[in-house]
């Protein structure tokens, strides 16, 4: 088979999800294009303190895209214990974020400090920070409400309409360039407003993705998240990539009948499951086996991503 460029653009888990699987793959070239726009917990910690881009999904990336799990892959998660509100030490950090944040300060570039751990780590493929910014995600609720943070705007209850920088900010040249060269773009899996559109909102991101001659692919969420995207369907999540500039060549959706007892146990939480409304579309819709149930849980299983990614591969020869 040819060699093919994959892009996959997002952050959390849900990326992690993704990459974890593909990167099994022979003959494909991986590159991560990440947010950075996350200011909760640890990351925010250390990005209001230090003034460096948030570093958070870089960490889970990092350890996704491995080539083995080492011992040093395995400490990059590891959290320190915290007890209440102690700032001033390293109770409730990721060391992985710590890790980051030093070679950051010491050799001055938060991109070089990405690509010696890439090298360290022995990561398969190229991780790519969206923007080298410090930046900072607002959204605007239906009801004209303005949410500033990342972290802050699925805790209000409200329904969004649209995310946006306040700032002028420019993306990096590397990520333009992988999204030029790739042959898939893979957006998902994870938040719509705050894991996927903060990398797609970005000028030069979002004009890229219009040049590009890539397949564009969403790997769409199987519950709805609360916050987020409450009571949508297949199509609602489309037509938020569609709001903010982005269109899609074909939408991926599980197969799998989830459980009665999981799905009770989500309801609770206000959270249901994204089914297909209608029957014909403008996008390719393609259903397979995606998830795991395993942990009483919804999830996305990493072998069965790569199954699916290869069917697509496959059909494009």
């Amino acid at each position: 088979m040819t060699r093919k460029k994959v892009v996959v653009i997002g952050g959390g888990h849900g990326q992690s999800a993704i990459l974890r699987g593909i990167k099994k793959i022979e003959n494909i070239d991986i590159a991560a294009i990440v947010t950075v726009a996350d200011d909760g917990g640890s990351t925010g910690r250390l990005r209001r303190h230090f003034h460096i881009p948030a570093m958070g999904d870089i960490r889970n990336v990092l350890i996704s895209l491995g080539e083995s799990e080492t011992l040093l892959s395995t400490l990059m998660d590891y959290r320190f214990e915290s007890f209440g509100d102690q700032d001033e030490d390293v109770m409730g950090h990721n060391l992985g974020n710590l890790i980051l944040t030093a070679m950051t300060q010491s050799c001055g570039s938060f991109l070089e400090s990405i690509s010696t751990l890439c090298k360290v780590l022995n990561v398969r493929g190229e991780i790519i920070p969206a923007t080298s910014q410090v930046i900072t995600l607002f959204a605007r609720m239906h009801d004209g409400t303005i949410v500033r943070g990342e972290s802050n705007i699925p805790d209000i209850s409200n329904r969004i309409n649209e995310v946006f920088y306040e700032e002028q900010v420019k993306a990096t040249p590397a990520a333009i360039q992988a999204i030029m060269d790739a042959d898939v773009i893979i957006l998902g899996i994870g938040s719509v407003y705050t894991s996927i559109l903060p990398n797609l909102i970005i000028p030069e991101i979002k004009d890229a993705l219009e040049k590009t001659k890539a397949k564009v692919v969403y790997y769409c969420n199987a519950m709805t998240q609360p916050g987020e995207t409450d009571g949508y369907t297949m199509e609602d999540h489309v037509e938020a990539f569609r709001h903010h500039g982005s269109t899609l060549d074909m939408v991926v959706m599980a197969e799998e009948k989830i459980p009665d007892r999981i799905l009770k146990r989500y309801h609770e939480e206000g959270s249901i499951e994204v089914v297909m409304k209608e029957n014909h579309h403008d996008y390719e819709v393609l259903k397979c086996p995606l998830l795991d149930f395993s942990k009483e849980l919804v999830r996305h299983d990493s072998t069965k991503i790569k199954q699916s990614l290869e069917l697509i591969l496959e059909r494009m020869k």
